[in-house]
This record gives structure tokens, sequence and C-alpha cells, in this order.
């Protein structure tokens, strides 16, 4: 009999191709990647010397961003993000280039990661490991007591990482409720580094959430898998030092958009477009006896989840969950001198781009590569139409990934659930249209289709279903309403 682990990992290959991604490098882009010469430096900035850390999940070992800060001479603080320099060793139209293109993400599944790039650049070359010289592009931002970027510039540099964190220890440290970690123990300096990148964060994300920034329940489920079978799923939690991480990446992917609108540059922007089912929000707003305007107001609806997160924070989650559904996903778009693309709903900014992880999307390498043309007034290396059809493409390449991620992790909970038929569980509909309506259930935390009694029903609706057939294969979970 075939291990948990043999199946799920012959559907994610099964998966990639049907949803036209490459699962395997070609044998040009892996020797390719092996003939590479040593990284050169050239004419760049030596950082070394800073205090540089990352923060990312244990098992990580893609690391894309690094972070320091310190005070600027008015005062304020100057916060420093360095993003792993890809394109030194990744030339546009190479083979490892080509795969990634394809591709245009990692894709983490529980049987395996299907990664960008060749594990030899993503995980060692081109990622800023612990005790390791990199090339970078460094995005500097001044920001003052209230949390407003006064003035950024960016550039290229030679940095160090001095210590990998991870998210839940440092998260522990924060909030009061485990020691530091090995790293910040030994050094009253990263510690006091830390506390103030903290600091920071909280600024930056209040700033956004005056503005109109909507604040979700980011909670994501998981599959435990011990040795090669499913034992379990679990929800992962955002913690205070993901919301640092996160704060600091949209204050960088917000800083680089300015710098190439700034310099009339085309480049490609990370849009949520106004959300089209929000008669439904409002709806459901009204359920709850809360009043939303008629038309699209993100600071009204901010006002209206932190009074919910605040007066019923049991409910919280299954109400974010529909929220985001019903806001709808994000996309890639073309900004350029006759076109400023559009704005990021969720997060309330005009300009908005991906920049921050180049080992494992690839806008954020073309836009790493906008960045250098500019700095170093190279000639562009896309043109608008250039630019058009790979955001196209890439929206489409990332909601393939994101097809393949869900059925894998179906699949996982398909596993999990077979002994459980009949049972009932309580959850709340996460989706209603004409190719059908679907619900996730809160524990264990899986979404399936509602095949019985389903008529209607519409997102945010709470809902009673029973268990009644699983295929994992297929990466099928059906209920019917109870």
């Amino acid at each position: 009999m075939s291990s948990h682990r043999s199946v799920l990992d012959a559907i994610a290959r099964r998966a990639m191709v049907e949803h036209g991604l490459e699962p395997d490098f070609s044998n040009a882009a892996l020797a390719e990647a092996r003939q590479l010469p040593q990284t050169p430096h050239g004419d760049v900035r030596d950082l070394r010397t800073l205090l540089w850390s990352s923060i990312d999940n244990t098992e990580s070992r893609d690391l894309d961003q690094l972070e320091v800060c310190g005070e600027n001479k008015d005062g304020g603080d100057r916060l420093m993000v360095a993003i792993a320099d890809v394109d030194v060793l990744v030339p546009r139209h190479s083979a490892v280039d080509e795969h990634a293109q394809q591709n245009t993400t990692s894709v983490y599944t529980a049987a395996r990661i299907f990664p960008m790039l060749p594990e030899s650049l993503s995980t060692d070359r081109t990622s800023l490991n612990p005790e390791s010289d990199r090339a970078a592009i460094v995005v500097e931002m001044a920001i003052d007591r209230d949390g407003v970027v006064r003035g950024c510039d960016i550039y290229q540099a030679l940095v160090r990482n001095h210590a990998k964190l991870a998210y839940e220890a440092v998260a522990g440290w924060l909030e009061g409720t485990a020691g530091a970690p090995a790293a910040l123990e030994q050094s009253a300096e990263l510690a006091a580094q830390v506390r103030r990148q903290d600091d920071i964060a909280r600024r930056l994300r209040q700033r956004r959430v005056e503005k109109g920034a909507l604040d979700f329940d980011r909670a994501e489920m998981r599959p435990i898998i011990e040795g090669d079978d499913v034992k379990g799923l679990r929800e992962v939690q955002s913690n205070r030092a993901r919301d640092l991480i996160e704060d600091f990446m949209i204050a960088a992917n917000t800083a680089t958009a300015e710098f190439l609108a700034a310099r009339r540059s085309p480049s490609i922007r990370r849009v949520v477009r106004t959300p089209a089912r929000w008669p439904r929000i409002v709806a459901l707003a009204a359920e709850l006896g809360e009043r939303l305007p008629e038309t699209p107001d993100a600071h009204a609806l901010e006002a209206f989840m932190t009074k919910r997160k605040a007066a019923d924070p049991d409910a919280w989650p299954e109400l974010s969950l529909s929220l985001v559904k019903l806001l709808g996903r994000g996309e890639y778009v073309l900004a350029d001198s006759t076109n400023q693309g559009s704005d990021h709903f969720a997060l309330a900014l005009t300009h908005y781009t991906h920049s921050t992880a180049p080992n494992r999307r690839y806008p954020d390498l073309i836009t790493q590569r906008l960045l250098k043309a500019v700095l170093t007034k190279s000639p562009p290396v896309y043109s608008s139409e250039d630019l058009a059809a790979l955001a196209q493409h890439c929206t489409r390449q990332e909601d393939a990934a994101n097809k393949v991620e869900r059925q894998v992790q179906k699949a996982a909970a398909a596993l999990w659930l077979s002994d459980r038929i009949g049972e009932t569980f309580n959850g709340v509909v996460t989706g209603a249209s004409a190719k059908g309506t679907w619900a996730r259930i809160f524990k264990p935390p899986v979404e399936g289709k509602i095949e019985r009694g389903y008529q209607g029903l519409d997102v945010g609706d709470k809902v009673r279903v029973r268990l009644i057939g699983t295929n994992p294969e297929r990466g099928f979970i059906d209920f019917e309403k109870v």
C-alpha cells in the first residue's frame, strides 16, 4: 500500500502538469546552474558590518530578505530591507530564467516544494544565508514617529546575515510568552535591534489602518506529515513576528513602486480591484446589525471589521474568511506613463508592486531588473508591451499554482478524513456560483463542496454539514447540508 507522502507527491506532479506548470527543471537549466561563475559584486556599497538578520519560517532555506534599522539625523527611524540579488546569477533569457518565467512562482505542497529556481541557487547562492556574503538590492526608508515614510533610497550592496531567526520563537519573545531565542540571548545589541523593528512595524501598520488598509485573520491550514503519513491538520496563525515582516515588506514594495514611478520606469503593479461583490459584504454587515455604504469604502469596511473582531472574537475568523472570499483575488497589471495601473483596495495603496521575494516569485525578479536598469542608467530591459504580457501570464500562473496547492492540501485532508464519513461539522460558505457551493469547516479547518442542500446558500452563511465522501486522488471532500 502506498504511503500518504507518495500518493500526495504523485497528485502534486500530475496537478502541476494539468495546470500548465513544469514540475522538473530541464537538463539545460540544471547544467547552467552548476556552471555559473562566482557572484560578481562590482561597484556596490559594502554593508556587511551592519547587524542584518532574517526572520522566516523555521524550515525556510530560500531567504529573500534581511532587515536592519537605526536612527536618522532628524530623530526618526531608518529602516533598511535587503533583498537577494537573484538577477546577478539568473540573467534574462537563460535556461534557468525560462523555467522561472514559465512557472512564475515556487509551488509549496504538503508532499514537496517545486522551487522556481534550482535549489543550488534558491537555497544557497541566491539565498541570504547566515554568515555568507551576498549581493543585494537595499531599500532604505526614513520613517517618522507617526509611521509615515518620509524618504526612500534604493541601491545595490553587499550584505551579510548575522542571525537566522524564526517567526514563532521571535513572536513568543516579543509577546512575553517565551524566552529569547539563542541569537538574541547572546547579543543584547541584536535583541534591541529586533525590539526597535517591532516598534517601527507597529507604527507602519497603524498608519496603514488609518488610511483604510484591511486587517484580516490570516490563518493557514497545513497537514502534519510524520514519516510518510498524514497524522493531522493544523492551523498556522499570524503572530507578531509575521506581522513585523509583513509590514516591512509592504513598506518596501510600496517604496519600490514609487521609486520606479518617479523615474518614469514602467513596472508591474500588484492590485486588488474594488470588490464586485460589495453588495454581499453590505448584506453580511446588515445581518450583524451594522451598516456599510452602498459604494465600496475601505475605511468603512475596516471600521466594521475592527468592531466585529472586538465584539465577537470567536466568530471573527469565519467572518474574515468570508470577506476575503468576497473581495476577490489579486492580480498583476502594467503601469507606465499612459497607464498607472490600479489601486490595491485591501492595502489602501495607489502604488504597490512585488519586489521582496525574487527567489520564489517571478514578478519580483522582473522588478529587480527594472530597478537595476534605473540604477545603472541602462536601457529598459522590458518594453511596456513585454510587461503587459508578463503581468497577464504571472496572474494566470499564480492562479494555477494556487490551484495545485489547494488540490494537494485537499488531498491530504481527504486522506485524514477518510475514516470520518457521516460525521457532522460547523462551517461557513466560502464560495457560491454556477460551478458549485463550497464550505469551510472549522475543526479540522478544511474546505469541501456542498453536494446536497446547497440551494439558496451564499458566501458568509453559517452552515452545518455532514461529510458524505472523500476522494484523495482528485482532492474531493463532499458535504451535504444538515
